[in-house]
C-alpha cells in the first residue's frame, strides 16, 4: 500500500482552494503586490497557483496538462521581484498558511517550501 501524498494528507483540493483564496484576498489589498496582478486576471492567477500547488504536492496534474511545464522562474521573469516584493508575497502567504485548518507539521512543510520558492523567484538586486 502506498503512502498518502502531502496533497491527500492536507485535505486535497479543498485545502489548496482555501489557501489560494486567502492568499489572493491579501494580495488584492497589498500596495506592493496588487499592481503586479491586473484585476481582469486575478481569478486566473488564483486558479493557476491552486493548480500548480495541487500538482506540486501530489495532486492532479491539471496544471501541466493546461499550461505545460511550470518553469516558475521563466514565468515570473517579467516581474520586478526584489526584497520588497519577496517579503510582501511571503507575508500574504504566511498569513494564508497559518489560517489553514490542517496539522501544524503540514503548515510547517508548506511554509518551508514557500520560503524557498519565494527566494528563488527574486530576480532584482535590492
Amino acid at each position: 500500500m502506498s503512502e498518502a501524498t502531502f496533497y491527500e494528507r492536507a485535505g486535497g483540493s479543498d485545502t489548496f482552494k482555501e489557501l489560494t483564496k486567502r492568499f489572493y484576498q491579501r494580495v488584492a489589498l497589498d500596495p506592493i503586490l496588487k499592481p503586479m496582478y491586473p484585476d481582469e486576471d486575478m481569478a486566473g492567477a488564483e486558479e493557476r497557483l491552486e493548480l500548480f500547488l495541487e500538482q506540486y504536492w501530489g495532486g492532479p496534474s491539471s496544471y501541466s496538462e493546461q499550461r505545460g511545464h511550470p518553469r516558475l522562474r521563466m514565468r515570473h521573469a517579467s516581474f520586478h521581484i526584489a526584497s520588497p516584493e519577496h517579503d510582501a508575497w511571503l507575508a500574504c502567504m504566511h498569513a494564508a498558511v497559518i489560517e489553514l485548518e490542517i496539522a501544524e507539521e503540514l503548515k510547517e512543510e508548506l511554509w518551508t517550501y514557500f520560503q524557498y520558492a519565494a527566494h528563488s523567484m527574486k530576480n532584482q538586486a535590492d
